[in-house]
């Protein structure tokens, strides 16, 4: 595998409503489009971090400098013996995984090319599908909350996730149950809570929710863990899960039983995958997550999410859902609350020029 060009394109799309969660609010959708060139193929991924500071220290600006000053230039021209050896040079690199994973996932879908198979079997996916599950963030009237999930469970999603803050917590969780009765419900806390908080998730308890995505800071893995020992529901980790080392540990002390495996915040595949093997081993539910990404990185998330053991929905949703166009054709469309694997070789989707051309911010080309 030889990278003979890579072009970057950032690209900035318009929300169909701003998207809030207990750290902050975005409106718009940037992404890093990453197309690698080699022997006469192109490979598509995608970095994209959330823009602002709210969600992680990555932002689009900083994955930017870091693709177009030193990732990008460095892969030009080199040659590897494998996919695994390419993906574990990205890895060694001094650099953000949200920078890195737009190069290595490009890199998949490039071996999938060329062993003419789709994406997800190249991941070892057993099925051609995946269940999709409705996210819905936070709205200042639960009214409002209450009517999104209604408009969007048309989509016939197989679950829904609710933001929730500090002070915003069970009665919007009561509010969910009383309209839309005995659904598949989690609640998504991004971090918000601490142990002077236990009560809350033991009055939550009483509500029969499927988890407790990220009750507390990623790094609180040891209060995490005691919070578990606390509460019947089980604890789910995002933000803590960044890498193996972090997984390990967590698995250690105990502090999960739910993983949700985000290919941008691990740097790809391959580290995606070591994360998903040490969950089935430690007997784990895991389901893939988004930022959300645009096409590129959902379709990626859609194919991680083929994998057996993937019990839980994915949090990729339709193209639509989110934004008010994409830069993939066909979009991604949920069909009665499945996504269903493309059969072609590779990503399995057409990265539309136009589009890019449409929402384009800036552009790099290596020579």
């Amino acid at each position: 595998m030889r990278i003979d060009k890579i072009t970057l394109t950032w690209v900035r799309v318009p929300l169909v409503e701003p998207f809030r969660i207990s750290s902050g609010a975005v409106a718009e959708k940037d992404g890093i489009v990453v197309e690698v060139a080699s022997d006469g193929l192109r490979g598509y991924g995608e970095s994209s971090p959330m823009a602002g500071s709210f969600y992680s220290s990555d932002t689009p600006e900083s994955c930017w400098n870091a693709l177009t000053a030193s990732i990008a230039p460095a892969a030009v021209g080199r040659q590897f013996e494998s996919l695994d050896a390419a993906s574990s040079w990205l890895d060694a690199l001094p650099a953000a995984n949200f920078a890195k994973v737009g190069v290595e996932t490009a890199l998949w879908d490039l071996e999938a090319q060329r062993r003419g198979m789709p994406l997800h079997k190249l991941l070892g996916g057993q099925r051609n599908e995946a269940e999709s599950g409705l996210a819905i963030g936070l709205y200042d009237d639960t009214a409002d909350m209450l009517r999104a999930i209604e408009r969007h469970m048309a989509e016939g999603y197989r679950r829904v996730k609710i933001k929730i803050e500090r002070g915003r917590d069970v009665e919007l969780v009561r509010a969910a149950r009383k309209a839309f009765g005995d659904i598949p419900l989690m609640v998504d806390a991004n971090g918000d809570y601490t142990l002077e908080h236990v009560s809350i998730f033991q009055q939550l308890d009483e509500f029969g929710l499927m988890m407790y995505e990220q009750p507390f800071a990623g790094s609180m893995l040891a209060e995490l863990a005691q919070l578990q020992g606390m509460v019947c529901t089980p604890v789910c980790l995002d933000e803590s899960l960044e890498t193996v080392a972090d997984v390990r540990r967590a698995i250690e002390l105990k502090a999960l039983r739910i993983a949700n495996i985000k290919i941008q915040r691990v740097g790809g595949f391959r580290n995606a995958l070591e994360v998903y093997r040490m969950c089935r081993d430690a007997g784990l539910g895991i389901w893939v997550g988004t930022m959300p990404e645009l096409g590129i990185g959902c379709a990626q998330g859609a194919a991680l999410a083929t994998l057996e053991g993937c019990t839980f929905p994915t949090d990729v949703e339709s193209s639509l859902r989110w934004f008010t166009g994409d830069i993939v054709d066909p979009l991604i469309a949920v069909d009665r609350g499945m996504l269903r694997a493309p059969s072609a070789s590779g990503l399995g989707y057409r990265v539309d020029p136009a589009r890019l051309e449409r929402y384009h911010v800036a552009k790099w080309e290596s020579q």
